[in-house]
C-alpha cells in the first residue's frame, strides 16, 4: 500500500475570519501556514488567494505574490512541499483561472469536472470549454490535475475527458464530500464512487464540515491514498475549540498511524503520483 499523502487545503475560497480566527488571509500569512503545515507533515499544500478585503481572487498578480512569497518561505525554512493550485473561481473570466499556471508552473493544481448549484446559493461553473482548455494546458506544462469529485455525476465527465485526450491516466481523484448540492459525506457516497474509478488511479478524501472527521475515518478504512484536511473545509479541532491548518494536519497523521499507514514525504508523494518538479 502506498505511504499516506497528506493535504493541507489552507483557506479555500470562503472561509472567513468570522468563521474562524486562524485562517490565512495575507501572502504573509499564507507563506506562514505553508511552512507550519509541512512541518506538521502534510506533503501537498493546496492554495487559493484572497484580496485586500478577504475575498476570493484569482487575480494572476495576487497569485504570484502569494507564490512567491511562500516559495521564499520554503528556501528560507528549508522545506520541501508540493503546491497545489486552485483554478475554482466560477465568477472569473476562464482565461483567468488559467492565467496564473504558466507563470508560477505548480505541481498540480485543481480540475473540476462538472457544473452543480453549491450550497444551493450559486451555480460553481465549469464549462466544457473550459475543462478542455484546462486538460490541454495541464499536458502542455506537466502539471498534474487533481480532480475534485463532489458529486457522482463528476465522474462520468472524467470519463469523457480522457476518452477525448484531455485527461491522461494514471489519475488522481480527490473525493470532496459533505457540501450541499454534491454528494453527502457518508460512507454510501464513498462506496460508490470507489466502485466507478479508474483501477490504477490514487485517490484522496476529505469531508465537510461535520463530515470531516467521518470521511477520513472512511478514507483510512478504505485504504485511500491520501486525506485533506484544513480551514478550507472544517474550522473547528472540536467542541468550542477553532482549528488551525497544523492541528488539523497533526490529528490526520495521527489516525493514519493508529491504522497502520506511513506517511509521504513532498518527494515520495512526487513519485507516487508521477509529479513534475519546475521551479
Amino acid at each position: 500500500m502506498n505511504k499516506l499523502m497528506i493535504t493541507s487545503a489552507l483557506c479555500g475560497a470562503g472561509t472567513s475570519r468570522e468563521q474562524s480566527p486562524h485562517v490565512p488571509i495575507t501572502p504573509e500569512e499564507i507563506a506562514k501556514d505553508v511552512i507550519e503545515v509541512a512541518k506538521a507533515g502534510a506533503a501537498i499544500a493546496h492554495l487559493h488567494v484572497r484580496d485586500e478585503n478577504g475575498k476570493n481572487s484569482m487575480d494572476t498578480g495576487l497569485f504570484t505574490r502569494v507564490v512567491e512569497k511562500v516559495r521564499e518561505a520554503m528556501y528560507k525554512e528549508g522545506i520541501d512541499i508540493v503546491l497545489n493550485l486552485t483554478t475554482s473561481g466560477s465568477v472569473w473570466p476562464e482565461d483567468v483561472r488559467l492565467a496564473h499556471l504558466p507563470i508560477l508552473l505548480p505541481e498540480m493544481c485543481s480540475y473540476d469536472p462538472g457544473t452543480m448549484n453549491w450550497a444551493n446559493s450559486y451555480v460553481f461553473l465549469n464549462t466544457p470549454k473550459f475543462l478542455e482548455r484546462l486538460g490541454t494546458l495541464t499536458h502542455e506544462l506537466q502539471v498534474k490535475p487533481e480532480l475534485e469529485i463532489f458529486d457522482a455525476g463528476m465522474i462520468g465527465n472524467v470519463e469523457y475527458y480522457l476518452k477525448k485526450g484531455f485527461l491522461k491516466e494514471p489519475l488522481h481523484y480527490q473525493f470532496v464530500l459533505g457540501v450541499p448540492g454534491g454528494m453527502p459525506g457518508n460512507i454510501e457516497s464513498l462506496a460508490y464512487l470507489l466502485s466507478k474509478i479508474r483501477k490504477g488511479s490514487t485517490w484522496s478524501i476529505t469531508g465537510i464540515g461535520k463530515s470531516h472527521m467521518p470521511m477520513m475515518l472512511a478514507g483510512l478504512a478504505e485504504g485511500c491514498d491520501g486525506l485533506r484536511v484544513g480551514l478550507e473545509d472544517n474550522v473547528m479541532f472540536s467542541k468550542n475549540v477553532p482549528a488551525t491548518n497544523a492541528m488539523l494536519v497533526e490529528r490526520a497523521i495521527k489516525l493514519a498511524e493508529i491504522s497502520g499507514r506511513e506517511i509521504a514525504t513532498a518527494e515520495e508523494t512526487r513519485s507516487i503520483l508521477g509529479l513534475v518538479k519546475h521551479k
